[in-house]
């Protein structure tokens, strides 16, 4: 099963990043600076696990971002539209590489299962 949901975000990746050229050419430059954007949610586990949790799944949710989106459409607003497709296409680069939403007990602890050093907590 997780190759397939791998197998899946690999053609939303491909998916996301389409449209985004497809909506803007040639702006390869502020796509490549803004790609790994949502993985500064992480300096905030510094403070608290909880914090950069949920720091983490809140840049990192497919609907926050497909929310963000609509609202960029609605608004005609080009920034919030190019940034909700870069996030969602880096989301999906994550669930390619095997990294979900985090829980709030542990950063090993994902909702597509254990992975880092705790990955033999996995029942597969």
């Amino acid at each position: 099963m997780k190759t397939i949901l791998k197998l899946e975000s690999l053609g939303l990746l491909i998916l996301f990043t389409a449209a985004y050229f497809y909506l803007y050419p040639g702006s390869w430059g502020f796509y490549l600076a803004m790609f790994f954007l949502p993985d500064i949610s992480f300096a905030l586990y510094l403070v608290t696990k909880k914090l950069g949790a949920i720091a983490y799944n809140v840049f990192h949710h497919q609907g926050v971002m497909a929310v963000l989106f609509i609202i960029g459409c609605y608004l005609k607003d080009d920034t919030t539209m190019k940034l909700a497709l870069i996030f969602l296409a880096h989301s999906t680069f994550d669930r390619v590489a095997g990294y979900g939403l985090k829980y709030l007990n542990n950063f090993d602890h994902t909702h597509l299962g254990w992975i880092g050093k705790s990955k033999h907590l996995n029942n597969d």
